[in-house]
């Protein structure tokens, strides 16, 4: 009786969860040296969105997806403009998330072109997968992390004669997810030491690792692509007026889901920066730099998002095109 109250919140779920299994098959068969980052982001939106018939705030992407090139672990994206291209060498990330009345799924996986990465990428796969067989109900948040931490740092990387001990990124990690929300109250660590909280029934999780050859920190750097609005934002005065037509377009488009700077502009909001360096400076809106470890490093990420139904766990993202585990 109990799961039959949460039918609804499933069926968006696994909808959103059977597009974003499709789309990254999709991303794979074309990702490769040569092309610009900013046709992978387009190709993979365009798909999602034709996938998940798309509809503001019914249906579509939940947040930009990414593509984070080598040291940089997290939230980068290209702006319009941006005409750089994939390179043989190149650790990219891909990262993005679909959702269905608000219920998102969120899953990332890494691409690399040269075998002797192989390592890396099998490094947070691995750590990924411990994290999400040691969650479930009543699990310890920080007790997950430990584990993570001991899959991640058990493996090495050999590049250019130089052997790297693979770190486990200390200020990234996994997350609550809510609806209209990536990441909700509760974080899932990926190093030993974190929040003894539990998890609970019926709570919405994606489980996050990076795998870095740096040294296992990232900052913010600059080229902000991601924003999104505030969410338990204090009511503000926004003079503006452009600034007030840009905020309700992002209401009535968003909600407190993430976008895009380009979207904005394929929304018919063009020159619209000046309109949203207002929002961020009053708190209506936050950006979301780039999150990079040194330069020089390579970093790798997995993700995979699951529900803790009251009778079993659910995975919703996994599949046979990559990390399939046993729950």
């Amino acid at each position: 009786m109990k799961e039959k109250l949460f039918d609804t919140e499933y069926e968006s779920l696994r909808q959103a969860a059977e597009c974003h299994r499709q789309v990254r098959r999709y991303a794979q068969s074309f990702v490769r040296p040569g092309i610009s980052y900013l046709e992978v982001v387009k190709r993979i939106e365009d798909a999602a969105r034709k996938l998940i018939r798309a509809n503001k705030l019914e249906a579509g992407m939940a947040f930009p997806c990414g593509t984070s090139i080598n040291n940089c672990a997290a939230h980068f994206a290209p702006n319009l403009g941006d005409t750089k291209i994939l390179h043989k060498d190149d650790v990219v990330k891909i990262d993005f998330g679909v959702h269905v009345n608000g219920y998102l799924v969120d899953s990332a996986f890494t691409v690399a072109f040269n075998p002797i990465y192989d390592p890396l990428l099998e490094a947070s796969k691995e750590a990924t997968a411990t994290g999400v067989k040691e969650s479930g109900i009543d699990a310890r948040l920080g007790e997950i992390g430990e584990r993570i931490q001991e899959t991640m740092e058990s493996y090495e990387v050999e590049i250019k004669g130089k052997t790297y001990k693979v770190r486990s990124i200390q200020n990234l990690g996994g997350h609550m997810v809510n609806r209209y929300r990536v990441h909700g109250h509760k974080m899932v660590p990926t190093v030993k030491g974190g929040s003894q909280q539990k998890m609970e029934e019926g709570e919405i999780y994606a489980i996050e690792t990076f795998g870095s050859t740096g040294k296992g920190y990232v900052m913010e750097t600059e080229d902000t692509s991601h924003y999104m609005r505030t969410f338990d934002a204090k009511p503000v005065a926004i003079r503006n007026s452009r600034s007030r037509a840009l905020l309700k377009l992002i209401e009535d488009n968003f909600s407190t889901l993430a976008f895009a700077r380009r979207w904005l502009d394929e929304l018919g909001f063009e020159k619209h920066f000046s309109a949203l360096k207002p929002l961020v400076d009053c708190g209506a809106v936050t950006a979301y730099p780039p999150l990079s470890d040194i330069s020089g490093s390579y970093v790798s990420q997995s993700e995979h998002s699951f529900i803790l139904r009251p009778t079993c766990k659910e995975i919703l993202s996994v599949g046979d095109d990559y990390c399939a585990f046993v729950s």
